[in-house]
């Protein structure tokens, strides 16, 4: 059994907290623009990870508009 992708699962959700416990240490003000940077790349980084597929170009394209929305509101 390959225990590859459920691994880097776990890494991904451990260093996601540690980054979103770093950014709630941050000024109040500076919370907001920071996780909206980082959806954004988060988005760019998805775009180019699809390469042709319709469904994770779609996804990215949500969670860019997650970032300008959470970034405005």
């Amino acid at each position: 059994m390959n225990f590859t992708r459920p691994l880097l699962g776990l890494a991904g959700l451990l260093i996601g907290g540690l980054i979103f416990t770093a950014v709630l240490s941050a000024p109040e003000a500076w919370q907001a623009p920071i996780m909206s940077a980082i959806f954004g790349t988060l988005a760019v980084a998805t775009w180019f990870y699809a390469r042709g597929e319709r469904w994770i170009q779609v996804l990215a394209l949500i969670i860019g508009l997650y970032a300008v929305i959470r970034l405005f509101l």
